[in-house]
């Protein structure tokens, strides 16, 4: 095959960041996709519907003149978030779900919820007026294996969540384990989940084995070789429960390539690419519009687009890095060769 032509996708998750960084990235985005479910966890984060649409504008104001991109927003859960607030966000056509992160769990998390139960009254509204419920799915616990912190997450909160409000539209983002994989296959249709292409294409080796590379990490941290079989299988076999999602996080290269290196992988330079090389890889291309294109707006009951990309058969290089202004990122597969390029 030579060339591959999908409905145009939507990103359904993607951190975009503010200021100089969003000027440095938000072309990429909008070129790759229709629309993007935009992450809240700024600094400090998008917790109202107020700063969402102020959030917003400067997304548009920041998007190329000739793409016709959409943010959809989102809102940072906390433990005050009042039943208000929720339900301002269901009566604004610019809010599309609200994000919970557990405190301390990735990058700009510290305001996140604590404990699980401290929202319920929030979630009990979420479902009533029909907001979807973003989790990011990790416990926080230092007794806990880093690389166990979403099994455990499935197991200890993710199924009281879906068993006491089984209304609730949920998606478990960013899945990593084949825990999570078989969690969200058996649960009710109202349970759905993204997978990046970091996940989908790379193991923990690709952090660890012949030194340490910075670039790779992200949270979820990549696991085993055999969750991310699981992840293949759940992308490249049909269901209509899983999605694209990018998690593209960009971060200056200096905050990467440091003693403590930020977590995230910006891959909104190729996601297109990188999603067609894994399906390719394993003979499902056939399936990647399903998965890119149309199970996430059906999840989101949003019309599917109308508009279409090309992929083409032709090898190019993805720079050292991208620049703008003051900033300077790395992106992921720097320097290496794709075969698949967005016409």
């Amino acid at each position: 095959m030579k060339t591959l032509t999908l409905t145009k996708p939507d990103d359904w998750h993607v951190h975009v960041r503010n200021g100089a960084l969003l000027r440095t990235v938000i072309a990429h985005t909008a070129k790759q996709f229709a629309r993007a479910i935009i992450m809240p966890n700024l600094k400090p984060p998008v917790t109202t519907v107020a700063q969402a649409l102020a959030y917003r504008e400067e997304i548009l104001s920041a998007v190329p003149a000739e793409t016709s991109f959409e943010p959809l927003m989102t809102l940072y859960m906390t433990a005050s978030t009042s039943v208000e607030e929720v339900k301002s966000a269901a009566d604004s056509p610019y809010i599309h779900a609200f994000k919970l992160y557990p405190a301390g769990a990735t990058t700009n998390s510290d305001a996140g919820v604590s404990d699980v139960k401290q929202i319920y009254r929030q979630l009990e509204t979420m479902e009533k007026f029909d907001i979807p419920l973003l989790i990011h799915g990790e416990v926080v616990d230092e007794r806990c294996d880093i690389f166990d912190r979403e099994k455990q997450f499935v197991s200890t909160h993710l199924e009281a969540i879906t068993r006491d409000f089984p209304g609730l539209r949920v998606v478990l983002e960013h899945v990593t384990t084949a825990e999570a994989v078989y969690f969200v296959e058996s649960a009710g249709p109202n349970v759905a989940a993204t997978i990046t292409p970091q996940h989908l294409l790379f193991n923990r080796n690709a952090i660890l084995a012949g030194g340490i590379r910075p670039h790779f990490y992200c949270l979820p941290i990549l696991k085993r070789e055999e969750h991310r079989l699981a992840l293949v299988r759940a992308a490249t076999g049909g269901s209509q429960k899983f999605f694209l999602c990018t998690d593209s996080a960009p971060h200056l290269t200096a905050l990467k390539e440091n003693a403590c290196g930020c977590a995230g992988c910006y891959s909104a330079h190729a996601a297109l690419e990188l999603y067609a090389k894994v399906f390719e890889e394993n003979g499902a291309l056939d399936k990647l519009e399903n998965f890119a294109s149309f199970n996430g707006p059906d999840f989101y009951r949003l019309p599917r687009n109308s508009e279409v990309v090309t992929l083409i058969k032709s090898p190019w290089n993805i720079p050292d890095f991208y620049a703008n202004e003051d900033v300077r990122i790395t992106p992921l597969l720097a320097g290496e060769t794709l075969s698949w390029k967005l016409q």
